[in-house]
């Protein structure tokens, strides 16, 4: 008979958000499969959890998971873990989960904390509808084409970034959403030295640039305002690309101006252009 994978939530910060049955399952299962196994080590001690722990990260690959797979499907339950808060959310986890389902493995949600919506909660943004967006690529050319598709989102966006990639970020972010755009920065949630700045980008960058960045950040980015009046065709915005361009602007600033004008693409409108 098969066992169950276990997809068990963990404390973010504060060791003291954790509910019964997540301390009853990381006790009771098998194996834990976990992303950073010292890190899970540490909660199980400050639990006197004994639980048997394999190691399960970003780098394992489909072999690892299916390992994993073939021991619940062979009659043994595990808890899939991440470092904190829960699996499976820009986390390694997913993959897991996703083979799991493929194989007909039961499997069961053990809810607990999530940074997103903590951060989300205590942001001052609106919460009702909301996007989120993890981390941003490390790539230049993929982080600015990620960021440009959300150019005219208008629900608030919450991303996940490291400390020594903050200032890079609120400069690319602040060049597609504008400088005045109204973000809360959150970081260290739960812990001793919790914090969270509601501000602009602008005032963020400024404040950065004199006090480095510490701690893991949860990014949560105000969406775009509706646009007021008519909303020019791509047709329409191309002509207005070509008339910037025949008062001396080079093809490719006119379609990015056009594009924070009208929530055109700028791929679109150098197309739509180029046609010509």
């Amino acid at each position: 008979m098969s066992g169950t994978l276990y997809i068990i939530g963990t404390p973010i910060g504060n060791l003291e958000d954790i509910t019964m049955r997540q301390l009853r399952l990381l006790g009771e299962v098998d194996f834990l499969a976990a992303e950073d196994t010292r890190v899970t080590r540490k909660l199980l001690s400050h639990y006197d959890i004994h639980t048997p722990i394999v190691s399960y990260h970003e780098h394992s690959g489909l072999t690892v998971a299916q390992s994993i797979a073939d021991r619940i499907l062979a009659g043994e339950s595990c808890g899939v873990v991440t470092d904190a808060g829960m699996p499976c959310i820009s986390d390694p986890g997913e993959p897991l989960v996703q083979l799991c389902h493929k194989l007909g493995v039961p499997m069961e949600v053990v809810p607990g904390p999530s940074a997103a919506i903590a951060a989300l909660a205590v942001s001052g943004q609106h919460t009702a509808r909301f996007a989120f967006e993890g981390f941003l690529s490390v790539n230049r050319n993929q982080r600015t084409a990620h960021l440009e598709q959300l150019r005219q989102e208008q629900r608030t966006m919450i991303f996940y970034e490291a400390p020594h990639k903050l200032c890079r970020t609120l400069a690319d972010m602040a060049a597609v959403f504008g400088g005045d755009r109204s973000l809360s920065l959150c970081r260290e949630l739960t812990k001793i030295h919790e914090e969270v700045r509601l501000t602009t980008f602008a005032d963020a960058i400024a404040y950065y640039e004199n006090t480095p960045p510490r701690g893991e950040f949860v990014l949560v980015v105000a969406g775009a305002v509706p646009q007021q009046g008519t909303q020019l065709t791509l047709e329409e915005a191309a002509e207005r690309v070509r008339q910037y361009v025949a008062d001396g602007q080079k093809l490719t600033q006119a379609c990015k101006t056009v594009a924070a004008e009208t929530g055109h693409r700028k791929s679109d409108l150098y197309d739509a252009v180029q046609k010509d």
